[in-house]
């Protein structure tokens, strides 16, 4: 007995755990997410738990989501980011430019990571891509280049193209930027370039109509939370008034249009969890540069080309990513 109390107050010295004493709970992270579409909407979304189960954090385990999405309403995201800072999440993870607006009017506090903004510098998210300030880091999806390449692209696949138009949502923070840029590349890619506002679901049948009475032949579909999600009715709409379109994501091309050229949605979203990761691991979003894209997609619909009357030149198919038949 004496010994046993020995061996007991030795180990107790040297803070040995006694065998009955219960270890300490690991910390669970709670991440918020803010959606246009909810998950099971959202494809991509998938690479952005693959992210995370890569850096060790698993959903259910050591890391619980709480999701939130508009439902395509863009009008809603002030609500649901109020929502993710009473939860006391410990970083936001933000898609889209009212995403992101919302969640950083919400909290300056709460790490902000950034997916698929279109002009966080010109927005003011950041400070600046190297050096972003503040409490918001991440990616950024436009680069300067993409809009004259996606002109690029369209002439390419549609013979004697002339006029295109960009079908564009004013209210959405940053489009008039693609705008101009498609107008300034317009002259070198042998186009005329017209802008057409659309502004909700209810207008899109006319906005279409009038690029048909200014001759379009063609049609740029620039980023919009209301055109993600009525992606397959502008594509209907597109083949009726037969225009050929080229979509800001592969998602446009896959439910029919033309074309899409983007950064890769899957990569930005993967991406993402490296920001998380490294901001659990204590660095500041201040000091985490924001990245640009560096994986493009080129994404072609032969079954919209062959409603359209299109033949696609082999040399255009042979830089496609992803053909779909």
């Amino acid at each position: 007995m004496q010994r046993r109390r020995f061996l007991l107050a030795f180990l107790s010295a040297l803070g040995a755990p006694f065998p009955a004493r219960a270890q300490q709970p690991a910390k669970v992270t709670r991440l918020g997410v803010l959606l246009q579409l909810s998950p099971e909407e959202t494809p991509h979304i998938v690479a952005l738990r693959e992210g995370l189960r890569d850096r060790a954090y698993i959903e259910g385990q050591n890391i619980v989501i709480e999701w939130r999405w508009a439902r395509g309403d863009v009008r809603r995201f002030p609500d649901l980011a109020a929502d993710l800072v009473r939860l006391k999440v410990d970083i936001i993870v933000a898609t889209v430019n009212h995403a992101i607006q919302a969640a950083r009017v919400a909290s300056e506090t709460i790490p902000i990571v950034m997916v698929v903004p279109s002009d966080p510098v010109g927005l003011g998210f950041v400070d600046s891509l190297a050096r972003p300030g503040g409490n918001i880091t991440g990616l950024t999806w436009q680069t300067r280049e993409i809009v004259p390449k996606r002109l690029q692209l369209l002439k390419s696949a549609v013979p004697g193209l002339t006029r295109v138009a960009v079908l564009w949502d004013p209210t959405e923070p940053a489009r008039r930027l693609q705008v101009e840029e498609a107008q300034r590349a317009a002259a070198s890619v042998g186009v005329q370039i017209q802008a057409f506002e659309v502004r909700s679901s209810q207008e899109l049948e006319g906005v279409f109509a009038a690029m048909v009475h200014a001759r379009a032949g063609g049609a740029l579909v620039e980023a919009s939370a209301m055109l993600a999600a009525q992606g397959a009715r502008v594509a209907e709409l597109a083949m009726k008034n037969h225009l050929a379109t080229i979509g800001w994501w592969r998602g446009l091309a896959e439910v029919g249009c033309l074309l899409s050229y983007s950064p890769s949605i899957m990569d930005q979203y993967r991406r993402a969890a490296y920001f998380v990761a490294k901001i659990l691991e204590g660095a500041k979003p201040a000091d985490l540069p924001v990245e640009q894209p560096t994986t493009f997609e080129f994404i072609i619909n032969l079954k919209t080309a062959r409603v359209l009357g299109l033949t696609i030149p082999p040399s255009l198919l042979a830089r496609a990513d992803h053909v779909i038949e």
